[in-house]
């Protein structure tokens, strides 16, 4: 069982920037690819973006690409989402999660979820 615990929210003023970060407990951390999603108020969970086992590859939503960076320390168990040029559109609870098998994205479900930290950003 992974836990993922996600810190790093807050308030922000429209073209700032904040970075999130997702501590995990699971010793083989490397062994999980992780990722990032996030969800408004009356919208679904969305992907936002996800980075392999070794951090080597990322991915991003295109409303995201250019302004979010993904990153993972192994040493540390922790991933990281780097966020600048902040939108008011961008406010959301932010989820990490983890998955051993399937890299996250769209339309997946990964086995293992934080509790969400939320990010408002004001305009």
């Amino acid at each position: 069982q992974v836990q993922l615990v996600e810190s790093g929210g807050g308030l922000v003023q429209a073209g700032g920037s904040l970075r999130l970060s997702c501590a995990a407990s699971e010793r083989t951390f490397s062994n999980y690819a992780m990722g990032w999603f996030r969800q408004a108020p009356g919208k679904e969970r969305e992907f936002v973006a996800a980075c392999t086992r070794s951090g080597g590859r990322t991915y991003y939503a295109d409303s995201v690409k250019g302004r979010f960076t993904i990153s993972r320390d192994n040493a540390k168990n922790t991933v990281y989402l780097q966020m600048n040029s902040l939108k008011p559109e961008d406010t959301a609870v932010y989820y990490c999660a983890a998955d051993e098998r399937v890299l996250p994205g769209s339309g997946s479900r990964p086995d293992y979820w934080g509790q969400g930290t939320q990010v408002t950003v004001s305009s």
